[in-house]
């Protein structure tokens, strides 16, 4: 599946979600159950603003943007860092007051069960949005799952604090749970958040993929061929690396494109989504940079 199919498949859990989680707590009247429903409304709004910008960044480059639109995954993951921020106040307030007004819970049952049954969908749907997410690359996908599993936890825990107040019938258990959740869930915000501000500043890529860029171009060095100013950068599901080769002087021009198509189509090979750039040199010539960092 592509990833906006996996979105719209997130889009109707978190509606199926919704109603199950409101529904454990309208039985219940537990704020720790409604601290997950509210979650899950969470859950939706980010699924339909990442398939929002998944579709944005599958769109060809245009005038205005010659390089494409791939960037656009890290404002999903960041909108969906804030969303989570925002539940996470909301859940601590609830919180909060149901210290100083204590409630007896009702139906506990039915109303665990109905928590259950939306944890099982959504732990499922997470484990398939995270291997979604390495397959195509994606942030949306990454940043949509990690909440997901997220909430699985979360429900866990309340599920947990429910059974253990009905068991001693010590009713601040719902509310403390429920402040735990929050701070949990805003620490996934966060995270997020972090994420797509390193995507939107061009950072670079992972040591894994470095290595296996270096091993192509050791594969090609050679006494009269050398390669230098190497820099890497991520753009959502695309990878770029831009570096110079340096060759004889007296080569032909076609015989150093030969070269350098090659070298660009074993790494392009060698690590998916990649878009190489080499810059060709005559050996006795050096680019010069103000930062010596910039050498490798």
């Amino acid at each position: 599946m592509q990833a906006p199919t996996y979105l719209k498949l997130s889009v109707g859990v978190a509606l199926l979600t919704i109603a199950l989680k409101t529904g454990a707590w309208w039985l219940t009247g537990s704020v720790s159950l409604l601290s997950d429903a509210l979650e899950s409304l969470v859950n939706l709004a980010g699924a339909l603003f990442a398939l929002t910008m998944v579709l944005w960044a599958a769109a060809p480059p245009d005038e205005e943007h010659p390089y494409g639109h791939h960037k656009a995954e890290y404002f999903s993951g960041g909108f969906e860092g804030l969303l989570i921020l925002g539940a996470a106040v909301a859940i601590g307030i609830a919180a909060v007051q149901r210290f100083f007004a204590p409630q007896p819970l009702e139906a506990l049952g039915l109303g665990l069960g109905l928590s259950l049954l939306s944890s099982a969908l959504n732990g499922g749907l997470a484990w398939a949005l995270l291997r979604a997410a390495r397959r195509h690359r994606s942030m949306a996908l990454e940043g949509n799952g990690r909440h997901l599993l997220t909430d699985v936890w979360t429900s866990a825990g309340v599920v947990g604090a429910l059974i253990a107040v009905h068991l001693t019938g010590w009713l601040w258990l719902d509310p403390a749970v429920a402040l735990l959740m929050a701070a949990n869930i805003g620490r996934e915000g966060v995270r997020l958040v972090q994420a797509a501000a390193d995507g939107l500043m061009d950072r670079a890529l992972d040591p894994e993929t470095l290595a296996q860029i270096d091993a192509v171009l050791a594969d090609f060095a050679h006494a009269t061929i050398r390669f230098d100013h190497l820099h890497t950068r991520r753009a959502g599901s695309r990878r770029y690396v831009d570096l110079h080769m340096h060759m004889p002087a007296g080569w032909s021009l076609g015989r150093a494109a030969a070269l350098r198509t090659s070298v660009e189509q074993a790494l392009m090979a060698a690590v998916p989504g990649l878009r190489a750039s080499i810059q060709l040199l005559p050996s006795d010539v050096e680019a010069h940079f103000d930062d010596p960092k910039d050498l490798r």
